[in-house]
């Protein structure tokens, strides 16, 4: 491994943490395309501000693009609560308008300095572990690392001075007004560290993983836990994961740095989504297919108990009857009966149903609860 490739593994790690720290609290609080509105409406601002002081790495920029970014979360909730448009609605709007100036402005005033759309949107990584911190002629690493990592510090300081009152805002804001908190600060405090931590990644992974970073992980952890603090974890080594993958799928098939480590976010959400042990859709079916089975075995012994001691009781437990009775065909009857079987509350004699004393007891409880 070169030096280049371990920086870009590592700046492109850093963004991946510094992304999902914020990006935890936007999908619990159901505003994962947000990051996508601000990520692109802070456009305007960068522009506006470097037009203002002609200096790119001023830290106006970064203090134009949190003022954009809460601005906009502003704007949206302005028309969200006229109750003529969905909150989603209102981000298709004011986002594409706010986006739409400032790539306007790129193209008409700045055509000759390094401010590009494709530099927003796409970033580049491989040119990333060249841009170096130099202090007193001395080079120090990467500026990237050390933007990144501050973003990552900011947003870790953050979360730890606000912690109660994050989680409380994010999953009962009602009670954490009527006990002296204020939601709304938390809030906008809040996106505007998002619209910070996006303009810090615009250069070295772009727009488009940023909104990636911010959503994919965050994602991924929500279908594994239910804790906050293993979420905040997860969500964070699924960053790094992705980063980590996609720099090396990227060098194997000589594609695009920033696009295959979206892709990996994806990938791994996906696999989540697949195989998570309790939310995925596989354990989903399985449930589903073992809940059907508990309930069909039930319905049986019911029957068989109510018929138990009737003069047709051996017609009623034949097992040719269950076709016509419940309307179960023969493969999933016989699917039934070894259950049953395999539970010890019946058991077959010939082609009849024997019901075990487990099978009663089952039998009983099962009519009790109903």
């Amino acid at each position: 491994m070169t030096p280049q490739q371990f920086d870009i593994q590592l700046i492109a790690s850093l963004s991946a943490v510094a992304c999902a720290l914020p990006g935890v609290f936007l999908v619990l609080r159901r505003m994962a395309m947000m990051s996508d509105a601000i990520s692109h409406a802070i456009l305007v601002g960068i522009v506006l501000a470097f037009f203002a002081v002609k200096d790119l790495s001023s830290p106006i920029l970064l203090i134009a693009a949190a003022a954009t970014g809460v601005l906009t979360v502003a704007l949206v909730e302005m028309v969200s609560r006229t109750k003529l448009l969905k909150e989603d609605a209102s981000m298709g709007i004011v986002f594409p308008v706010l986006f739409s100036i400032g790539v306007i402005l790129i193209s008409r005033y700045s055509g000759n300095i390094h401010l590009d759309t494709d530099s927003v949107l796409l970033g580049e990584l491989a040119l990333a572990p060249f841009d170096r911190l130099v202090i007193g002629g001395h080079d120090i690493g990467p500026l990237g690392a050390y933007t990144m990592g501050g973003a990552v510090l900011l947003n870790l300081a953050f979360i730890i001075l606000f912690y109660k009152e994050l989680k409380l805002s994010t999953f009962d804001p009602g009670l954490a007004a009527a006990i002296g908190f204020s939601p709304a600060l938390l809030h906008y405090s809040h996106m505007a560290l998002v619209s910070v931590t996006a303009v810090g990644a615009f250069d070295v992974v772009g727009s488009i993983l940023v909104v990636a970073l911010m959503v994919a992980p965050p994602a991924s952890a929500y279908l594994l836990t239910d804790r906050l603090p293993v979420m905040i974890l997860l969500a964070s080594l699924f960053g790094i994961a992705s980063a980590i993958l996609g720099f090396w799928t990227a060098v194997v098939l000589d594609a695009s740095i920033a696009g295959t480590m979206a892709s990996w976010t994806g990938i791994i959400f996906l696999l989540v989504f697949l195989f998570a042990p309790d939310r995925g859709i596989v354990a989903m079916v399985l449930r589903r297919h073992r809940q059907r089975g508990d309930f069909a075995l039930r319905m049986l012994v019911v029957h068989l108990l109510q018929h138990e001691n009737e003069p047709n009781a051996l017609d009623e437990c034949r097992i040719d009857h269950l076709q016509d009775h419940f309307r179960w065909d023969q493969v999933f009857a016989g699917r039934i009966i070894k259950l049953g079987k395999r539970r010890g509350v019946l058991s077959t004699a010939g082609d009849k149903l024997v019901l075990q004393q487990d099978g009663r007891v089952l039998a009983q409880r099962a009519v009790s609860e109903s």
